[in-house]
């Protein structure tokens, strides 16, 4: 797997971290980043040694989004075309996350704008600092606040009213509010926050790898089925897992009342 240069991703236990190296810049992303981010997403899904990912930034911010430098200046020098495989390849980043059959944490450490907000909504669970925001301000600089996904997934974990008073206003919210409103599962202390998020993927790295990768499947599939397909294909994936060594092992450790241990398989 080709390592990349433009973040910081290392292997602790079988969990996968993804660090944004840009404090300066408050994580913000360049094309090479959105490119780099995007090819190991795809890796992820067949590296044996990867069972969960973490992903945070360094300093006081998780991700601003897009660089107004390197990126936004430099696509009005772009023609439709040149637009367009741009905005697709972005898009990209979020169907590699969703398509990755692993549990992704992300462990908000600051502010989470734009791009940045998305990349945290996309992720499986997000624990946050108590002083992070997030903002999906779009239209703040005269965009759709349509982007990267945000207007199908925002919907689903807030509620439409709440997806749109965010994506129309572009406003940051604060912890306590994006708790709330259900966009992050847990608030901790600034310094716990990493912690928090590597003790969730050690917790899912030990899990049914198999069974999750499922469960994950299922979840993006019933975003836009109806309840009659959502019982079929849930019937379904139930009776392949029940096939697994993972299955069978949960059902020796209960009886023997021991810790169970998943392979996976």
């Amino acid at each position: 797997m080709h390592t990349p240069t433009s973040f910081r991703f290392e292997v602790q236990d079988r969990v996968g971290v993804i660090t944004f190296t840009r404090p300066e810049m408050l994580n913000a992303l360049t094309f090479e980043v959105y490119r780099e981010l995007t090819d190991l997403f795809f890796a992820l899904e067949r590296d044996p040694d990867v069972a969960s990912v973490v992903i945070t930034g360094e300093g006081r911010g998780f991700c601003s989004g897009g660089d107004v430098n390197s990126i936004i200046g430099e696509l009005f020098k772009q023609d439709m075309p040149g637009l367009v495989d741009f905005t697709r390849m972005t898009c990209d980043l979020i169907k590699n996350m969703r398509a990755l059959r692993k549990p992704i944490v992300a462990a908000l450490n600051g502010t989470a704008a734009g791009a940045g907000a998305v990349i945290a909504l996309a992720s499986d669970l997000r624990v946050a600092s108590e002083k992070a925001k997030i903002a999906f301000l779009f239209v703040k600089v005269g965009l759709a606040g349509a982007d990267m996904g945000a207007a199908y997934l925002l919907p689903k974990i807030v509620g439409l009213g709440r997806a749109t008073e965010l994506l129309y206003f572009g406003d940051a919210i604060d912890a306590p509010t994006a708790e709330r409103y259900g966009l992050f599962n847990r608030v901790v202390p600034p310094e716990r926050v990493l912690e928090e998020a590597m003790a969730w993927a050690r917790r899912l790295a030990d899990g049914p790898r198999f069974a999750l990768g499922m469960t994950k499947e299922l979840l993006n599939g019933e975003l836009s089925s109806d309840l009659y397909g959502a019982l079929d294909n849930e019937a379904r994936a139930q009776a392949v897992c029940m096939q697994t060594q993972d299955f069978r092992e949960a059902y020796e450790a209960f009886t023997e009342k021991r810790p169970a241990r998943f392979t996976g398989r």
